[in-house]
C-alpha cells in the first residue's frame, strides 16, 4: 500500500478515491464545496434570505447596534490616507488634484457596454415566487399575478386577472448569490450564518437559528448543486477544512450538523492553513489567509501547523470595498445615489466586484472610468458613468487598518465557547483501536515509531490571537514567534498568499517590501520572499482538504455518524477527534515523493 501511494499519479488518486468525499471549506463571505475528485469547487455566498412577515422588516437578520464611524475613527482613517497618499506619490485626502483634463464626475448611461476585461457589475433581482403545489395554503404566503411580484417566468399568453391568487407563492428561503440580489421590497431578511471567522451568534441571531441556517444552506447545496440526495447521503463522507480563528464548541457544532443533521456516514476535519500548503504541493510555509472578513497567519513547518504562530486580524476583503466606497465620496467621484454597503447586500456585491476590477497596489495616480449601478427601493437598475480616483489607497488598508474602519457587531458570548471538552488536544500519542478491515499496512509507522514527530511539543490549548496590527506586522511577528534563526529565514522565503484579496495586483512586491521593512534590524534576515501559488489561491485550502481526507482515509482521525450520536467524542473514551495539526507521515510521503 505505501508503495502505491507513493507511486500514484495524484490525479488518478483523486479520481479513484474522490467519488464519496465532500469537501466542505465555509468562510465568513462564501462556502467552498465539492466533490474531492473535481478540479474546483462551487463558490457561492455563504449566506441564507428567509420570508419574514416582521414589521418593521430588517433587511438584515444580523443588524448592527453600532454602524456609525465615530469622529476619532474618522480621524484616524484621514491620517491613514495621508501616510498612504505620501507613499504612493498621490495628493493628500484634501489636495486638489492640479491640471485635471477629465470631469471627475459623469451622468447616468443606460445600456453603457462594460469593458471585456472587467467584471460586469450589474445584477438583475431575483425572482422570489414559485409555483404553488399546494393550492390549500393559507392566502397570506400566495401572491397574485397582477401584484408587483409578478414571476418572470410566467408572463406569456396569460392576462394578469386569470391567474387565481393561490397559483404563486413566496419561496420559503433562498440561498447563495440568489439572497444578495432580493429586492428590499420584497419581504425577505438575510442572514449569514459565520461572520468575522465565528458562528454569527447575536442578540439579534440566536444560536439555533444559526444551525439551523448553516444546515439549511449546505442542505440546499448538496441537493441543488451536487445532487446528492438525503437517501444517498450515508454512502458519503465529509472533509470539514475550518478556519483556524474557529473555537473547539464551534467546530464541534459544525461537526453535529455534517454527520447529524446532514447524514454524513463519517467526517474528518483539517484546518486551512495546513490544507493550504498542501493544496500547493509545499510542507513548509508561511501561509497568509486573506479572506473576506478576516485575515489570518500561521506558520507551518514539514506539515505541522505551529499553532503559537497563528494571528487572526479583523478585517478583509469587504472592508477594502466598503473603504472604495468611502474614499470615491470624499472625493466626490460617486454618483448621488443611496448606496449602503451594510444594509443592501446587491450594493456590498457591486462593490466587491468594482473592487476586483479596478483595484491595485501601484505608485501615482490610479484612475478609471466604470460604471456604477444604483438599486433603489421599487425602481430599475440605474447605470451611472464616473471616473473613479485612487484606486491605490483602499488595498493599502491591509498594511494600515486604520483606514478600513471594520464594522462594528456585537461578538458572542464568550462563555459559549468555554468547553470542557478541548477537541484539539493533541492525540498522536495516544492508543487507537484499529479497525479490522483495513490493513495495518495502509498505516506508515505503526510499530515502528515515528521519530521525526517525536520533537514537536504537545499543545493543549489554540491560543486565540486578534491583533490590530498591520498584515506586515503580523507577517513578522508569526514568524519570528518560532524562536528559530534557521526555520525564521526559511518561513519569510516561503509566504503563501491564498484567498480572494490575493489577486490583488502589484500585493506581492507591496508584501514583500514592508515585511522586508518590519522585520528588525537585530534579526539576521535579510530575504523576503512570497511564493507564486501553483493552486488558485481561493481555492487552495479546499484542494489540499481533498488531498488529505483521501490520503487519510479510513484512519481514526475520522469520526463515523453513529459514534458522534450515540455517544460523541469525550474524554476518557478511548477514541477521541484528532487535530490536523499533527499529521500522519502517509501525507508526507505523498508530498515529498
Amino acid at each position: 500500500m505505501q508503495d502505491y501511494l507513493k507511486t500514484v499519479v495524484p490525479s488518478h488518486l483523486l479520481a479513484e478515491r474522490g467519488s464519496n468525499l465532500v469537501v466542505i471549506n465555509p468562510g465568513s463571505a462564501n462556502i467552498r464545496i465539492g466533490l474531492a475528485q473535481q478540479d474546483n469547487p462551487l463558490n457561492i455566498p455563504h449566506c441564507i434570505a428567509r420570508r419574514t412577515t416582521q414589521v418593521p422588516k430588517r433587511n438584515v437578520q444580523d443588524q448592527m447596534l453600532n454602524s456609525q464611524v465615530t469622529t476619532a475613527q474618522h480621524m484616524e482613517r484621514e491620517k491613514a490616507y495621508d501616510i498612504i497618499a505620501s507613499l504612493l506619490k498621490i495628493p493628500f485626502l484634501d489636495e486638489e488634484v492640479a491640471n485635471n483634463s477629465f470631469p471627475r464626475k459623469m451622468g447616468r448611461v443606460d445600456g453603457y457596454p462594460p469593458q471585456n476585461n472587467r467584471k460586469e457589475s450589474t445584477f438583475a433581482w431575483t425572482d422570489v415566487l414559485e409555483k404553488n403545489t399546494n393550492p390549500s395554503l393559507a392566502l397570506e404566503n400566495s401572491v397574485t399575478k397582477g401584484g408587483t411580484s409578478e414571476s418572470p417566468n410566467q408572463q406569456e399568453g396569460t392576462a394578469s386577472g386569470e391567474i387565481a391568487s393561490s397559483e404563486w407563492k413566496y419561496r420559503e428561503y433562498i440561498c447563495g448569490e440568489e439572497a444578495l440580489k432580493i429586492s428590499p421590497t420584497e419581504p425577505y431578511c438575510l442572514s449569514r450564518p459565520i461572520r468575522r471567522g465565528h458562528l454569527n451568534i447575536s442578540q439579534h441571531y440566536p444560536m439555533q437559528q444559526v444551525f439551523e441556517d448553516l444546515h439549511a444552506i449546505w442542505d440546499w447545496i448538496l441537493i441543488d448543486k451536487l445532487h446528492i440526495p438525503h437517501s444517498e447521503r450515508n454512502m458519503y463522507s465529509a472533509i470539514l477544512v475550518v478556519p483556524e480563528t474557529f473555537d473547539n464548541r464551534e467546530i464541534k457544532e459544525m461537526l453535529s450538523i455534517v454527520l447529524r443533521d446532514l447524514r454524513f456516514s463519517s467526517a474528518v476535519v483539517h484546518q486551512e492553513g495546513l490544507a493550504a500548503v498542501f493544496g500547493n504541493g509545499l510542507s513548509t510555509a508561511c501561509v497568509v489567509n486573506m479572506g473576506a472578513q478576516v485575515t489570518s497567519v500561521i506558520c507551518i513547518e514539514d506539515g505541522v501547523a505551529l499553532p503559537t504562530t497563528q494571528i487572526s486580524l479583523r478585517f478583509g476583503g469587504e472592508d477594502i470595498s466598503r473603504c472604495l466606497l468611502w474614499t470615491q465620496r470624499h472625493h466626490q467621484t460617486w454618483p448621488p445615489i443611496r448606496t449602503d454597503a451594510l444594509a443592501k447586500p446587491v450594493d456590498l456585491l457591486m462593490l466587491n466586484r468594482l473592487k476586483e476590477s479596478y483595484c491595485q497596489i501601484k505608485e501615482e495616480e490610479v484612475e478609471a472610468v466604470a460604471v456604477v449601478h444604483s438599486y433603489e427601493d421599487g425602481m430599475l437598475t440605474g447605470s451611472h458613468k464616473t471616473r473613479m480616483t485612487a484606486l491605490n489607497v483602499p488595498p493599502m488598508g491591509l498594511f494600515y487598518p486604520m483606514l478600513l474602519v471594520p464594522d462594528v457587531y456585537p461578538p458572542p458570548p464568550r462563555s459559549w465557547f468555554n468547553d470542557y471538552e478541548d477537541m484539539l488536544e493533541d492525540t498522536w500519542h495516544m492508543d487507537f483501536p484499529r479497525r479490522t478491515d483495513i490493513s495495518d499496512g495502509f498505516f506508515p509507522g505503526v510499530g515502528g515509531g515515528l521519530p521525526i514527530w517525536e520533537s514537536y511539543p504537545v499543545f493543549q490549548t489554540k491560543p486565540k490571537k486578534e491583533d490590530n496590527i498591520g498584515l506586515a506586522e503580523a507577517i513578522t511577528k508569526s514568524i519570528l514567534s518560532t524562536g528559530r534563526i534557521d526555520l525564521q529565514r526559511k518561513l519569510f522565503c516561503s509566504i503563501q498568499l491564498i484567498g480572494g484579496v490575493a489577486f490583488t495586483g502589484g500585493l506581492i512586491p507591496a508584501v514583500e517590501e514592508r515585511v522586508l521593512h518590519a522585520i528588525p534590524s537585530n534579526e539576521a534576515i535579510d530575504t523576503v520572499e512570497v511564493l507564486q501559488s501553483r493552486t488558485h489561491p481561493t481555492f487552495v485550502s479546499w484542494k489540499g482538504g481533498a488531498i488529505l481526507g483521501i490520503l487519510d482515509f479510513g484512519r481514526d482521525a475520522w469520526i463515523h455518524r453513529e459514534d458522534w450520536i450515540c455517544s460523541g467524542i469525550h474524554i476518557g473514551s478511548g477514541r477521541k477527534y484528532k487535530d490536523s495539526y499533527y499529521l500522519q507521515s502517509q501525507a508526507m510521503c505523498y508530498i515529498n515523493s
